[in-house]
């Protein structure tokens, strides 16, 4: 209980949300031009170096640690991060950052990962920190406002890594022939075909309203149909549901062609499984068992199958288990392959980093990011924190464990945590 108490005294004894202020303040400051402006930010940082030096002389065996937390996280942060290191007793020696509704957010962030999100990162990452930026956007998305945010230097360090397309390929600049691993080339020739064939389809087959709604993410691999109005409008939601159905309808098609034309029917298969009105139903009745949120957008549309799962055949039934269907409401469709999600893209990206014994924070919103939860948990290799607004399983995986759920837009609330916990870790 001494280190308890130790902080109960750091917080009761020190003005904490000054010397916070102030910290963001000198770390904060925009480049400016401004004499005047500069001398301003001359006498904070001489004034926060002195009151952190009263921290220091006031706990001589931890006033370095405990000049920091003060500076850097609140009460409850502290205390948090004490909580973790008292049931994990190690600090976090690598970050799996998810990005939209994550560490930027449409309705808190303007779509902006925050300035004080981004040099909280930069921190860790001149700590030695590896960060794995894990996301279903294309890698020209994410290497542009990677630099942006970051800094090219940052980038290329090679203590960065990008999982992106939910885990289809990553790169990490820096390693030479291992930059850029393409995980999908490692798939089966029959999967790939699949997605071939609805890739090849999905705009030139789709209904008018469709192809005039939406348009097609450049993914390298995932087939993701994106809307053409704003991301959670009435509009979005409605061609975003009416896409799901027909990608639904176009993967029953691809499937059961391939299954017919590479002769692995089952036994209670029947000569027309390749019947596309029929392999239509085999598909919404397999993924509406699955997922309940597109059981929903069937029913909402009137496009329920009239085929049951258990006459699904054998064959189209195994072929479907490797293959995700993912419904974004007012955001996207998705179709994706199970065996290429964002736990082998960080598994990919730990093992190009080196970090052999991993103990993740991994921060995300979506069930993409739930897996990597899960794993970490499983594995005992790590925690996991989500925004307020995350989906529901999401949410409850979160506030099982540890109860890291920050805020909208403030996933710099919960780096605060980390960092405090990994400052605690190095005492010991």
């Amino acid at each position: 209980m001494e280190r308890y108490d130790q902080l109960y005294r750091l917080y009761d004894e020190f003005d904490a949300a000054t010397l916070r202020a102030m910290q963001d303040f000198v770390d904060l400051f925009p480049p400016v031009d401004s004499r005047v402006a500069l001398e301003h930010w001359q006498e904070a940082s001489d004034e926060l170096a002195e009151r952190k030096g009263e921290v220091r002389e006031a706990f001589p065996a931890t006033g370095e640690t405990f000049s920091e937390l003060a500076a850097r996280a609140t009460r409850e942060q502290a205390f948090t991060a004490l909580d973790l290191h008292a049931k994990y007793g190690r600090g976090v020696n690598v970050l799996v950052l998810d990005v939209d509704e994550t560490l930027r957010s449409a309705g808190g962030t303007d779509n902006e990962i925050p300035r004080e999100t981004l040099h909280l990162l930069t921190e860790f990452h001149e700590a030695g920190v590896p960060i794995v930026v894990c996301t279903g956007q294309t890698l020209e998305n994410v290497k542009g406002f990677a630099i942006q945010g970051f800094g090219n230097e940052m980038v290329h360090s090679g203590t960065l890594s990008i999982v992106y397309e939910a885990g289809t390929g990553v790169f990490t600049p820096g390693h030479g022939a291992d930059t850029k691993r393409l995980l999908y080339e490692d798939l089966d020739s029959d999967v790939r075909a699949v997605f071939d064939a609805v890739r090849s389809r999905v705009l030139s087959d789709a209904p008018e309203e469709i192809r005039r709604g939406c348009h097609l993410q450049g993914n390298e691999f995932n087939v993701t149909l994106k809307p053409n109005f704003e991301t959670g409008s009435d509009d979005a939601r409605e061609i975003v549901d009416r896409a799901l159905v027909y990608e639904l309808d176009l993967l029953g098609e691809a499937v059961a062609e391939e299954i017919g034309e590479g002769g692995g029917k089952g036994e209670d298969d029947s000569e027309d499984a390749a019947d596309p009105e029929t392999a239509r139903d085999w598909a919404r009745a397999y993924y509406a068992d699955e997922d309940p949120e597109i059981r929903a957008v069937l029913e909402s549309r009137g496009e329920t199958p009239n085929a049951e799962t258990d006459a699904i055949p054998t064959a189209v039934r195994e072929f479907f288990e490797r293959i995700d269907v993912a419904y974004y409401e007012a955001d996207a469709a998705e179709i994706g392959s199970l065996e290429l999600n964002k736990v082998v893209g960080v598994e990919a990206a730990f093992e190009v980093l080196g970090v052999d014994f991993p103990f993740a924070a991994v921060l995300g919103d979506s069930k993409s990011d739930l897996r990597v939860m899960e794993w970490v948990a499983e594995n005992e290799a790590g925690i996991a924190a989500a925004p307020e607004h995350a989906s529901r399983d999401v949410l409850d995986h979160v506030i099982r464990t540890d109860e890291l759920v920050f805020d909208r837009g403030k996933a710099g609330d919960v780096l605060r945590t980390i960092f405090a916990l990994n400052r605690l870790a190095k005492l010991g």
